[in-house]
């Protein structure tokens, strides 16, 4: 549903709630006025971010994607201040199943804003992770700072803490040694 018409919807509660009235309908017009509030609501937090953050609370991450998918075109559906929340869900339904796109759409999360401060920190963790993985280690390294920075309740301070200390240990890839391979300079 297009973003504007929920205020139709609204104006046409509140002309409705008028009408009642004006016909002696007092208690069932403001009744109606104060209903209308719930699609003006509606405009600045959109009913399916909402619903995928309550199932991602309840650790139903197949339903919070199936909510997401209802999004089809975000620009006209969602304000402009939900559409880094967009992204952000995205990126944490995707995490399971996909981490390789996770890094593209936190980094557009952080783009077009996160409200609260450990929505950031989580987003910028995220990065940090897909750095890490991409062997990116300076990267990887100032994002945890700004994570630990930005994680002000202390949430995840494990985690930064368990990344930080992979970033510690040497490259598996470097060092490896293949133990099939002949060593030079010997010969028999």
């Amino acid at each position: 549903m297009n973003k504007y018409i929920k205020f139709v919807i609204a104006a046409i509660m509140i002309a409705a709630g008028i009408y009642l009235m004006m016909n002696r309908n007092i208690g069932w017009g403001i009744v109606v006025v104060v209903l209308s509030a719930i699609p003006i609501f509606l405009f600045f937090k959109n009913e399916f971010i909402l619903m995928s953050f309550w199932f991602l609370r309840k650790q139903n991450i197949e339903k919070a994607q199936s909510w997401l998918t209802k999004i089809t075109n975000y620009e006209s559906q969602l304000h402009k201040s939900q559409y880094g929340y967009f992204h952000y869900l995205q990126g944490l339904t995707l995490a399971q199943e996909n981490p390789a796109k996770v890094e593209p759409l936190m980094k557009k999360a952080l783009e077009f804003g996160l409200n609260m401060k450990h929505d950031r920190a989580m987003a910028t963790l995220n990065i940090a992770a897909g750095a890490m993985q991409k062997g990116r280690r300076q990267e990887a390294t100032k994002l945890l700072e700004e994570a630990k920075r930005l994680d002000t309740a202390g949430m995840m301070t494990d985690q930064i803490k368990m990344m930080k200390d992979q970033l510690k240990m040497p490259s598996m890839q470097k060092h490896m040694h293949n133990p099939n391979m002949r060593q030079r300079g010997r010969s028999f």
